[in-house]
C-alpha cells in the first residue's frame, strides 16, 4: 500500500509541475468560439453530423460512446485541435498509437464519412476538431442524453504528440489522485472528473482495460476486494484467465446504449466496470463519493454538470483565427501526400 501510494504520490507531483508549463505556455481556453460559427458558412453541419451518426447506430450500437472518447483524447492531448485524427506520416507520429489509444480508439471511418459530407455541402470549412465536437454532442443526444449548444470556431493542427498522448490520458487502472490531478492538468476539477466519466453510461470496453481486477488486482493474486463478487464472475466469465483480452462488454450493465445516470448507481452497487470508474465512489472520504451520490439521485443534476463538464473541456486551448488549417482529410495535413498517393492542398 505505502509503495502503491508512493508511486501516486510522485505522479501527481509531477502533473502538477506539468500543469505549470501548460500554463505558462497559453491560456487553457479562449473565448474565440461560438455556436453560432458556422451560421452563415454551413448552416447544417450538426444535422448533417447527426444524420451519419444515426446511419451509422443502425449497424453499430457502440459508435456514439467511440466518438465522444476521441473527443475526450483529443482534447487532453495538446487541446481540441484535431491531433488524435492524424495518421502517421513522415513527419508526424500518430497519436492513434500511444498506449492509450492503440487498438481502443474507435470510430475513425464515421468522422472520415462526416467531413467528407461537410466537404460537399462547404469545401475547406468546418474543421476535424469541431467534428469531433459535434459528433460528441450528436451521439449524447441521440442515445437520450441532454443536448447543448456547443461552441465552434476550433481549427486543426498540423502536428501531434503521441508522447503525450501517453502521459496525460487518463488511464482505467490509475488511482483517483492520479485522475485528479490529469484532469487539474487542463482546468478540470473533480466535479468535471465525475460527470465525464459519466459517458461510461454507453459504449464497451475490452477485457484488457480491467482484467487486472479480476485475478491479481495490484499483485495481490486476488480480484479488486471493491468488485461486486457477482458482478466478478460474470466478468470472469467474459474475460477468462489467459484469454482474449480484445472481447468486448459492456460499460454499463444496466442501459449499456442509453444516456442515463445508471453508470453511477452502478458505481454504488460496486459494479463500475473499470478501476478508474469505481474509485470515485469507493475511495472512503473523497469528495468524489457525495458527487456520484447527488448523481444517482438526481438524473438532471448529472446532465447539468455533464453540459457544463462537456462545454470546458471542448475550450481545452483551441486553435483559432489563423493558427493551424482546416483539413481536408482529417488524416492528413494539408500540403502532404498522403498513403492514396494523392497530393492535399492548402487553403
Amino acid at each position: 500500500m505505502s509503495s502503491s501510494s508512493s508511486s501516486s504520490s510522485s505522479c501527481c507531483t509531477l502533473l502538477i509541475g506539468l500543469l505549470c508549463v501548460i500554463l505558462l505556455g497559453g491560456s487553457l481556453s479562449h473565448g474565440q468560439l461560438s455556436p453560432t460559427f458556422y451560421d452563415s458558412t454551413c448552416p447544417n453541419a450538426s444535422n448533417i453530423v447527426r444524420g451519419i451518426i444515426a446511419e451509422a447506430l443502425k449497424t453499430d450500437a457502440r459508435i456514439g460512446g467511440s466518438l465522444i472518447r476521441l473527443h475526450f483524447h483529443d482534447c487532453f492531448v495538446n487541446g481540441c485541435d484535431g491531433s488524435l485524427l492524424l495518421n502517421n506520416s513522415a513527419t508526424i507520429q500518430s497519436e492513434k498509437e500511444a498506449p492509450p489509444n492503440n487498438n481502443s480508439a474507435r470510430g475513425f471511418g464515421v468522422v472520415d464519412n462526416i467531413k467528407t459530407a461537410l466537404e460537399t455541402a462547404c469545401p475547406a470549412t468546418v474543421s476535424c476538431a469541431d467534428i469531433l465536437a459535434i459528433a460528441a454532442e450528436e451521439s449524447v443526444s441521440l442515445a437520450g442524453g441532454p443536448s447543448w449548444n456547443v461552441s465552434l470556431g476550433r481549427r486543426d493542427s498540423t502536428t501531434a504528440n503521441r508522447t503525450a498522448a501517453g502521459l496525460f490520458l487518463p488511464g482505467p487502472t490509475e488511482a483517483l489522485s492520479v485522475l485528479k490531478a490529469k484532469f487539474l492538468a487542463v482546468g478540470l476539477n473533480s466535479t468535471d472528473l465525475v460527470a465525464l466519466s459519466g459517458a461510461h453510461t454507453f459504449g464497451r470496453a475490452q477485457c484488457s482495460t480491467f482484467i487486472n481486477r479480476l485475478y491479481n488486482f495490484s499483485g495481490s493474486g486476488n480480484p479488486d476486494p471493491t468488485l461486486n463478487t457477482t458482478y466478478l464472475s460474470t466478468l470472469q466469465g467474459i474475460c477468462p484467465q489467459n484469454g482474449n483480452t480484445t472481447v468486448v462488454t459492456n460499460l454499463d450493465l444496466t442501459t449499456p446504449d442509453v444516456f442515463d445516470n445508471k453508470y453511477f448507481s452502478n458505481l454504488q452497487s460496486l459494479e463500475g466496470l473499470l478501476q478508474s470508474d469505481q474509485e470515485l465512489f469507493s475511495t472512503t472520504g473523497d469528495e468524489t463519493v457525495a458527487i456520484v451520490n447527488n448523481f444517482t439521485a438526481n438524473q438532471t443534476a448529472f446532465f447539468a454538470s455533464f453540459v457544463v463538464s462537456m462545454i470546458k473541456m471542448g475550450n481545452i486551448s483551441p486553435l483559432t483565427g489563423t493558427a493551424g488549417e482546416i483539413r481536408l482529410n482529417c488524416g492528413k495535413v494539408n500540403n502532404s501526400t498522403g498513403s492514396d498517393g494523392l497530393l492535399y492542398s492548402s487553403m
